[in-house]
């Protein structure tokens, strides 16, 4: 059964225009949108653990409760690549030091998931060395997330690994049962490939995807000299749930046909057709749940 939930992200303020809500605002906007679940952006200007101390986790968990709402997920931002120019500057402990601080909160919200990424490239490093200092990192990040009853869930979002047979090969080589897949539609099909042969291919690794829809709109930049047009690589804008080029009734279907029994969160992250103002935004979340009635 695929359990809907809304990001809250959707609501953070992160792209021009998008308007910003606190996080208790979120909380309440997603419970009259009627959303019996959430995913958390846990860093400001919603969930950062530096702004929550016990005694704000505590209000926090009172009022999910008052609201009978679920956290489906906490989203963590890491980047294990950011070491390599600064090899003397402790960034990746800092970042497995920051993951478990999250998996502690997520237990405390009664949250059995915490999402993180490998590492965009960088020219300071080869590939092999990302490549070991991403499974060497979300080995630990998994270690220590164990402690606290947490799965740690790996986006295909970030360079490193984000093929989902090279993804497959990362969780393998991790080799921990809490470090799983966090497997998202949208950059198998931006790589053109098979969502079935990649939802198939995931499918013992995945706890956990999140959607959101996108159109191609083709780029050119004018060349004087040839009075003419060199193409460039297409934008991708957001759009509506079910208007966008993703095959998401076949990535849905395969992803039932797996027995994948989780969350699909819905999250408007970037500059989205219709503008960021709150009508536009509950607009698109209310149209989410009803696009999903149909899996």
């Amino acid at each position: 059964m695929l359990k809907p939930c809304l990001h809250s992200v959707s609501y953070a303020g992160i792209w021009s225009g998008q308007v910003q809500l606190s996080l208790d605002a979120f909380l309440e906007r997603a419970r009259a949108l009627g959303y019996g679940s959430v995913m958390l952006m846990a860093k400001r200007p919603h969930l950062s653990v530096l702004d929550y101390d016990a005694e704000a986790r505590k209000r926090l968990r009172q009022h999910l409760e008052r609201l009978d709402l679920k956290v489906a997920c906490l989203a963590g931002y890491t980047d294990f690549g950011l070491n390599s120019e600064r090899p003397g500057i402790p960034i990746r402990e800092m970042q497995v030091g920051h993951v478990r601080e999250l998996s502690r909160l997520a237990a405390e919200l009664n949250c059995k998931l915490v999402r993180v990424f490998t590492a965009y490239d960088t020219a300071s490093a080869n590939f092999d060395q990302q490549w070991i200092e991403c499974v060497t990192c979300l080995r630990e990040c998994a270690r220590d997330a164990a402690r606290f009853g947490v799965t740690i869930g790996v986006q295909n979002h970030h360079d490193v690994a984000v093929h989902y047979d090279s993804l497959f090969d990362m969780l393998e080589e991790i080799d921990e049962p809490n470090c799983k897949a966090m497997f998202d539609a949208w950059a198998p099909a931006l790589h053109g490939a098979d969502l079935v042969a990649a939802v198939k291919k995931m499918a013992p690794y995945t706890v956990h995807t999140t959607v959101a829809d996108y159109v191609k709109r083709p780029r050119f930049c004018y060349r004087p000299p040839l009075v003419n047009y060199e193409r460039q690589t297409d934008a991708i804008r957001a759009v509506p749930m079910g208007e966008g080029f993703i095959d998401y009734r076949g990535f849905f279907r395969a992803l039932s046909e797996s027995g994948y029994d989780g969350y699909v969160a819905y999250e408007m992250c970037s500059y989205l057709r219709g503008g960021g103002d709150e009508t536009n935004l509950d607009r698109c979340a209310r149209k989410f749940l009803e696009y999903m009635r149909e899996f």
